[in-house]
């Protein structure tokens, strides 16, 4: 059959040889439609609906943004307020922060995307890891995870909301540490830059001590909890990102959706199940009837607020998903951690915080590491396309030569 093609192709060449009008005929007829104008109908519409897709794409991308900017920064707020009007549980305050995971469960029911996501390893297997493996991961990182989130709601019982936000930007310099020893990250000068600067923005407002705040009234001792608690959390969420980097490479043979997807999930219902055994454990739980009775705002003001914190950290959850799907992790994370700036001009509006000069120097400083890194990573993105176009070449090459040496061997 393979010498019949290529025979047919050379009497067909040797036929426009002879004809040499024919194709321009073709041409012309192609190019002209039932009104007798010239045009290329069939590429015209094919560009529409590719511009078609674009746009919506790009519809999705601005959705899931916004998802992230506005869910991030309600639930924050819905998190200063519970501990502002009465609330002093640390364990349900993280409890909030993961218990509405199954609100990600919808999306399994998406296509799987054709979409590769790199992990910066070669993959010589694509067998399912065994599940002893899965087991491991997926334990390992939901207990960081909960501890973190534990860590996160200390940190935001003692500190107001913009100091928090703004310690909370340093997550950045922490995942460049870790994954500097877990994913060999190269130090490049703006990662530097940025490791110097984070640091600085949160290390300068420990001389934020003396400064009252309208939204919190606590101790020199419990702002250094709260203060040590926030970094330590900060470092946590660092560690969790180098650490599911390193799972991707190391321990899943193959990244789609599914897995990212499976990842969070497990993730969150390991957590979960841990945030409930420190809740009970540390008895709290007994003093949740109380704590609703005595809400300065009332019972259905504690439920509402509650409730609506758990869907704003899943609304962010699945903003956060959808980045990974239709752009990457990368620029996922990129796009938190530009919202976390947004968080102290909130509070200065709700919770009348108080923005001074050390605060401000901090913000600043904090955007300052935030575009230093992301122009790292706009430089990696814009180093590896030609690479990816030269390997895409190559391959072409080399299996343009195998099936021309196949049409030689044939003929």
């Amino acid at each position: 059959m393979l010498h019949d093609t290529v025979v047919s192709t050379e009497s067909g060449g040797a036929k426009d040889k002879k004809n040499p009008n024919v194709d321009t005929e073709s041409d012309a007829a192609k190019q002209t439609d039932h009104n007798g104008d010239a045009g290329d109908i069939p590429n015209e519409e094919s560009s529409a609906i590719k511009n078609k897709k674009r746009h919506q794409r790009w519809l999705r991308i601005a959705v899931y943004v916004v998802s992230v900017l506005v869910a991030q920064s309600a639930a924050t707020l819905l998190g200063r307020q519970y501990y502002q009007e009465g609330g002093h549980s640390k364990w349900l305050g993280t409890l909030v922060q993961l218990v509405g995971f199954p609100i990600l469960l919808p999306l399994y029911s998406i296509p799987a995307s054709k979409k590769k996501f790199a992990t910066n390893t070669v993959i010589h297997n694509q067998e399912q890891p065994p599940f002893s493996k899965l087991a491991l991961v997926y334990v390992t990182l939901g207990l960081i995870v909960a501890l973190d989130c534990y860590l996160y709601s200390v940190g935001l019982s003692y500190l107001p909301v913009s100091t928090f936000s703004l310690i909370s930007s340093s997550q950045l310099a922490f995942n460049a540490f870790f994954s500097f020893f877990l994913n060999s990250l190269k130090f490049t000068p703006y990662i530097i830059n940025s490791l110097v600067v984070l640091t600085i923005s949160s290390v300068i407002l420990v001389f934020h001590i003396d400064s009252p705040s309208a939204s919190t009234q606590v101790s020199k001792q419990k702002y250094v909890i709260g203060f040590i608690c926030t970094v330590a959390g900060s470092a946590g969420y660092g560690l969790v990102l180098s650490l599911t980097q390193l799972a991707f490479g190391k321990v899943f043979k193959r990244v789609n959706f599914k897995v990212i997807l499976d990842m969070i999930i497990y993730q969150f219902l390991v957590a979960t199940l841990a945030t409930l055994v420190g809740l009970f454990a540390s008895g709290e739980f007994r003093g949740l009837q109380a704590e609703m009775k005595e809400y300065r705002t009332g019972k259905a003001s504690y439920v509402l607020n509650l409730s609506f914190a758990a869907i704003t950290w899943q609304v962010f959850s699945v903003g956060s998903v959808g980045l990974i799907l239709e752009v990457s992790s990368v620029f996922s994370n990129v796009i938190t951690v530009l919202g976390l700036p947004i968080v102290p001009i909130l509070a200065v509006i709700f919770f009348h915080d108080k923005m001074n000069g050390l605060k401000v120097i901090s913000l600043f400083l904090a955007l300052w590491g935030f575009l230093s890194y992301t122009y790292q990573q706009y430089l990696d993105e814009t180093n590896s396309q030609p690479q990816h176009r030269n390997s895409d070449a190559l391959s072409r090459d080399s299996l343009n030569g195998v099936s021309e040496q196949v049409e030689n061997r044939t003929v």
